[in-house]
C-alpha cells in the first residue's frame, strides 16, 4: 500500500475513533502499527453495515481477538460482577478457556455446576472435562465422562467420544483411543480427529493407515478457501509435512 495512503487511512481511523467514542485501545494500534491496525479498524468500526455477511463476520472476530484477546473475559467479568449467577461463572469460564487459561476455568466451571439448580448441565460438565484433560488431569476427566449420562444429540456424543479417545491416549490406552478415533473421524467436523488418529497410528507402527487418514485431511483441505484454512493451520501444516515424509518413506 503506497505510504500516503496508509497516512490517508490512519487519520481516518483516528478521527472516526475519537468522533464516535471506540475502545481507546484502537489509538495505540493505530499509532504503533498504522497498516495492520487500520485495515482491521476499518473492517470492524466502519462497516457495520456489512455485518450480515459471514465473511466479514468471521474477519471482524478473528481483528478483535487479535487486537483485544481479552475482550470477552472483560465483558465476562463485569457481567459477573454485577450477578454472581451460574450462567456468569460458566460465561466467564468459557473465556477464560478460550484463552487456553483452564486452570482458572476450572473453578468457574465447578461453582458454575454446583450454583445449577437440579441435575447439572450435560454441556457444562463436558466443559469441565475437556479443561481437567487440558490442565493434564486425564483420569480425572475420563472419570467425570463415565458419570455422565449419554447425550441424546449425536454431535455432542462424537465431541465427548474424541474428549475420551483423547483421555485414553494421554493415559497410555492406544488401543481403546485407536477404536474411538476410527468410529468418529467418520462423522465429526473439523480434522482434529483425523490428525490425532493419524498420529496414534504413526507412533503404534501403522503407517500405510496413517497415510490413508492424511491423504483425506488433505483432500479435504483442498476445498477449504486460506480463512478456513488459516484457523487451523498448525494442524494442516503437520498433516501436510507428515503425509509427504511418510510418502517418501514408502516409496
Amino acid at each position: 500500500m503506497p505510504y500516503l495512503a496508509v497516512i490517508g487511512l490512519q487519520v481516518i481511523c483516528i478521527v472516526h475513533l475519537m468522533r464516535n467514542g471506540r475502545n481507546p485501545i484502537w489509538l495505540s494500534a493505530l499509532i504503533f502499527l498504522p497498516v495492520v491496525s487500520a485495515l482491521a479498524y476499518f473492517v470492524v468500526e466502519m462497516l457495520p453495515g456489512l455485518g450480515g455477511i459471514r465473511h466479514v463476520r468471521t474477519a471482524k472476530s478473528n481483528v478483535v481477538a487479535l487486537i483485544d484477546p481479552e475482550r470477552d473475559l472483560r465483558a465476562a467479568q463485569e457481567a459477573l460482577d454485577l450477578a454472581d449467577t451460574a450462567a456468569n461463572r460458566l460465561r466467564v469460564g468459557d473465556a477464560m478457556a478460550a484463552l487456553g487459561r483452564h486452570a482458572e476455568a476450572l473453578p468457574l466451571y465447578r461453582e458454575s455446576i454446583r450454583m445449577t439448580v437440579g441435575e447439572p448441565d450435560l454441556r457444562t460438565q463436558g466443559k469441565l472435562a475437556a479443561s481437567l484433560y487440558e490442565t493434564g488431569q486425564a483420569m480425572e476427566a475420563l472419570a467425570l465422562l463415565d458419570t455422565m449420562p449419554e447425550p441424546a444429540g449425536q454431535s455432542e456424543k462424537d465431541r465427548q467420544a474424541l474428549l475420551r479417545a483423547k483421555a485414553l491416549e494421554h493415559l497410555g490406552r492406544n488401543a481403546e483411543a485407536l477404536a474411538i478415533y476410527e468410529d468418529v473421524v467418520t462423522r465429526i467436523a473439523g480434522e482434529e480427529a483425523r490428525c490425532r488418529y493419524a498420529a496414534l497410528l504413526i507412533a503404534e507402527g501403522w503407517e500405510r493407515r496413517a497415510i490413508k487418514v492424511l491423504e483425506e485431511v488433505e483432500t479435504r483441505m483442498r476445498h477449504l478457501d486460506r480463512q478456513q484454512r488459516a484457523a487451523d493451520a498448525d494442524m494442516y501444516r503437520w498433516a501436510a509435512e507428515t503425509l509427504a515424509r511418510l510418502r517418501g518413506g514408502a516409496a
